[in-house]
């Protein structure tokens, strides 16, 4: 129950709770997980208290009703969880969700739908929800779920409300590598956490984004000619290339904190290379590198030629030096 993340997760609990006793229950929700490994468990206490008739937030009230018990075997009618089909969600389960929730409710008033991974829509699906949102119906309401809010398309940010979850202590713990830091940050299932860190090739990977910004920094233009081919026949598909985005975005996070004398939460052993990577830039221009590597990453959920968009990378990073 939401209780549970008193401790956890103070101020976005506060938040819900305030918001069933003064009414204003928003319509969609984006949920930035931030690494937070009970994330999707959260969500769901989110959900039950929502579509409890009574929105009780602990067990000692509700006596574990048949209701909970139907929405955790996955048989509750007006709660829907769409997680990715592959790499993606698709646009026809978008289209299936719209036509279930079309018609009344058979229990109670509420219909809620949570979309895990919201970072994973394409274009289409992208398009399909963002309508769905934008036209909103009484008594439905959307969490999605997301890591980190950049993740997502600006429109669809923009029409929800975000809370955002208290981050997990792992990116301070000085005892964690920055393999182990990016595992916990880049995936949520065990599995994959687990493939990542004993994948051989893990760390070639790391390295090579790592040396393909210092690289950057110190020769500019020249990163297209020597860099770029390299960089792709390693990150040679579309969900490596945005993992590298996300690498990318992280390290540049780091240099921004640095810079504003913040601690760097990752690439700690990169200390020397990001003095020199901030003393090369302004808080302003660091603010547009992050702009254009998140709007860069969002292209890579489409069909682009990853050639061109190494090459626009580049180009766009050395117009803000400019």
């Amino acid at each position: 129950m939401l209780d549970e993340y008193a401790i956890d997760q103070p101020i976005v609990y506060r938040t819900i709770l305030n918001a069933i006793l003064k009414d204003t229950v928003t319509h969609a929700y984006l949920l930035e997980l931030n690494g937070y490994s009970k994330g999707f468990d959260f969500a769901m206490a989110f959900a039950k208290f929502l579509l409890c008739p009574n929105h009780y937030s602990n067990r000692e009230k509700c006596g574990e009703c048949h209701q909970c018990e139907t929405i955790d075997d996955g048989n509750f009618l007006e709660l829907k969880i769409i997680h990715p089909d592959g790499q993606w969600i698709k646009k026809e389960q978008l289209e299936e969700l719209q036509q279930e929730f079309n018609r009344k409710a058979l229990v109670g008033n509420q219909k809620i739908y949570i979309i895990d991974g919201a970072d994973k829509l394409n274009t289409s699906s992208a398009n399909s929800i963002l309508k769905f949102i934008e036209e909103p119906v009484p008594g439905i309401t959307a969490i999605l779920l997301v890591d980190n809010a950049y993740q997502v398309m600006n429109t669809i940010v923009s029409r929800c409300q975000i809370l955002s979850l208290k981050k997990e202590a792992f990116t301070q713990k000085e005892t964690l590598s920055l393999k182990e830091k990016l595992a916990y940050y880049s995936f949520h299932e065990q599995g994959e956490i687990q493939n990542f860190l004993n994948n051989e090739d893990t760390d070639e990977k790391i390295t090579l984004m790592v040396d393909y910004i210092n690289y950057f920094e110190k020769n500019g233009y020249q990163t297209i000619i020597y860099k770029n081919k390299p960089f792709l026949e390693t990150f040679n598909d579309k969900n490596l290339l945005f993992l590298a985005f996300q690498w990318f975005i992280l390290y540049y996070k780091d240099v921004l904190n640095f810079s504003l004398n913040k601690k760097i939460e990752f690439f700690k052993e990169e200390e020397p290379n990001i003095t020199i990577i901030t003393s090369k830039n302004t808080v302003l221009s660091l603010s547009k590198k992050l702009e254009i590597l998140l709007d860069l990453s969002e292209k890579i959920k489409f069909n682009v030629n990853a050639t061109m968009l190494m090459d626009k990378l580049v180009i766009d990073f050395m117009e803000v030096e400019k």
